[in-house]
């Protein structure tokens, strides 16, 4: 199955809607939950709507995304924040570049010290997050004669969920020392929640060893409201985004039946 979407996350989506259709007597009480906005920031996610307008609709003892994991349970993730990293300039003619200041020639410093950065590997839980800090867009300047008096770089921490957003900050703005910093958004990762009963049930049911979740999902929201929950879904998480996006039918099938076997009676 190719297109945008069809591992990350219709894949998923498919193998919900079997369950619905196919389960006749689960061993659980199960809700199906869609929803919309997953893909951007905080504010508008679908589920976030759900916890603040109907969030008795979200009460449960376990829940499971079906993000792309290839088939292997993967608990918690990875907390996520976004950064903006500014430099300020003076403005003057390009041809008179002398007379100006350059905001962007003043950004090196900051690349320099993101392409330093020797990321963590945080163990939580027994599952090894492997962190990742990084420039994801940089912009500044008017016009092509112009001298910039301003540059602002973007800058995205995956930290691990041993973390919480005020020190994930405080990580970035020591690292961005001398440099005003703004954090734009920010979200809790989980933690792994897999010595929960109900989890485990389930890792023994996939019979594969379980890893982290590096990248955020949905997960953490229901960490944060005391509820595990973990990763499990058909496709590889490495073609999401990607122009080649696809997965396969098999693989859909596989996790749509050992979902199956754990839920039928």
């Amino acid at each position: 199955l190719y297109g945008r979407g069809a591992t990350d996350m219709k894949g998923g989506v498919a193998v919900q809607l079997h369950l619905a259709a196919a389960l006749r007597n689960p061993t659980h009480d199960i809700t199906y939950i869609f929803y919309d906005h997953e893909e951007v920031e905080a504010a508008k996610s679908g589920l976030g709507r759900l916890q603040r307008e109907a969030p008795h609709l979200l009460a449960a003892d376990f829940a499971i995304l079906l993000e792309p994991t290839n088939g292997t349970v993967e608990g918690g993730c990875n907390g996520t924040s976004r950064f903006i990293v500014r430099t300020h300039g003076r403005a003057a003619h390009s041809a008179r570049a002398w007379m100006g200041q350059n905001a962007i020639h003043a950004a090196a410093p900051i690349l320099q010290r993101l392409a330093d950065y020797q990321a963590q590997t945080v163990d939580v839980q027994g599952l090894a997050f492997r962190e990742s800090l990084s420039a994801v867009r940089i912009s500044g300047g008017i016009a092509g004669n112009v001298i910039p008096d301003l540059c602002e770089v973007s800058v995205n921490y995956r930290f691990a969920p041993d973390k919480t957003v005020e020190q994930a900050e405080a990580v970035v703005r020591e690292l961005m020392e001398g440099f005003e910093v703004e954090r734009t958004d920010g979200a809790l990762g989980a933690t792994p929640g897999l010595d929960q009963p109900i989890a485990a049930s389930l890792v023994a049911a996939v019979g594969q060893e379980p890893k982290p979740k590096y990248g955020w999902t949905d997960v953490a929201r229901f960490s944060a409201m005391g509820i595990p929950a973990v990763n499990f879904g058909p496709g590889d998480a490495l073609l999401a985004h990607t122009d080649d996006e696809h997965v396969p039918l098999d693989a859909i099938r596989r996790c749509a039946q050992a979902l199956h076997s754990w839920l039928q009676e």
